[in-house]
């Protein structure tokens, strides 16, 4: 958790970086619906940091649990919207459920547009993971195949992009693109590992590419902010004027909807780490990631 605590909705500032006031962390915030990356400008409407739907507050649905065969399974539902007068009118209808003894929870989202006017739906699952998963010796394992530094500092060390260290004074956050491949099945996967915590801890992210097709690395090594964001998403962390430039932004039409679907889950142990690393080595076929140069380069390859 950050220093700013949790933050109630009626304390959102919308202008700029003024997100970050109530950005608290936890294990997952959710980032758009409208925008997501930098604050920007578009059509005369600003958009702040990420967007607005964090700050939105939600509204119960259901929560239960019950037998599933073998299995207890316990969920709970709910709506956030973002709407205002004369549109947009969205809603992100959650499914938040897991089994009794598991040790994963599956988030299942409906974004839903309501209105009559198609709306831009960006997305991102701002999944952070700290100390003490994240510590000296901690690796990204990811299926990545190729990635890109995002800004100048991230081109420091970036082959060094899945490699973490010690919370260093003065450190400048690094973030970097990448573009992910996919099992069989249609799921990409990223996780964090620590082997030196308790014989082997580690925190793992599964989600479909077909869903979710880009993915963000936020590395923040910093004393008092030190984390590591893991981040499936619709779309890039780019401003959105530059998104709508390329052509790379998804619209919902009137009464249209969306799933995305993703996995968090934790790995306890050698073994369930190792087959988590041979899973992601049976999709990148034991490769490293391709280092690109240019945020162009990038773009141009994934469009």
């Amino acid at each position: 958790v950050s220093p700013t605590g949790v933050v109630a909705p009626s304390f959102y500032e919308p202008e700029k970086f003024g997100w970050l006031r109530g950005f608290f962390g936890g294990l997952l915030t959710t980032c758009g619906l409208r925008h997501i990356g930098a604050p920007v400008t578009v059509n005369g409407e600003e958009h702040g940091l990420h967007g607005r739907i964090a700050y939105s507050p939600a509204k119960l649905r259901s929560l239960g649990g019950d037998w599933n065969g073998d299995d207890y399974v316990m969920w709970i539902e709910g709506d956030v919207k973002e709407a205002r007068v004369f549109e947009p009118n969205l809603v992100l209808r959650r499914r938040i459920e897991t089994k009794l003894g598991d040790k994963a929870v599956k988030i299942t989202d409906e974004v839903i547009n309501e209105g009559w006017i198609k709306q831009p739906i960006l997305i991102a699952y701002h999944i952070n993971i700290g100390f003490p998963i994240l510590d000296n010796g901690s690796r990204l394992v990811c299926t990545s195949r190729m990635y890109v530094p995002v800004n100048e500092e991230a081109r420091k060390d970036a082959e060094k992009f899945d490699e973490f260290h010690m919370p260093t004074r003065g450190y400048i956050e690094k973030s970097y693109f990448h573009d992910f491949a996919a099992d069989k099945d249609g799921y990409a996967y990223s996780a964090v590992i620590n082997r030196n915590l308790l014989g082997g801890m580690g925190v793992y992210v599964k989600f479909r590419r077909d869903q979710l097709n880009r993915f963000t690395e936020w590395k923040m090594m910093g004393e008092g902010t030190y984390v590591v964001g893991t981040e499936p998403a619709n779309a890039l962390m780019l401003k959105r004027d530059k998104q709508e430039e390329l052509g790379m932004i998804r619209y919902l039409g009137p009464q249209e909807r969306i799933r995305f679907e993703v996995e968090i889950g934790v790995l306890v142990g050698k073994e369930e780490i190792d087959e988590f690393v041979e899973k992601v080595n049976s999709i990148t076929r034991g490769a490293r990631p391709e280092l690109i140069e240019s945020l162009d380069e990038f773009i141009e390859k994934i469009k």
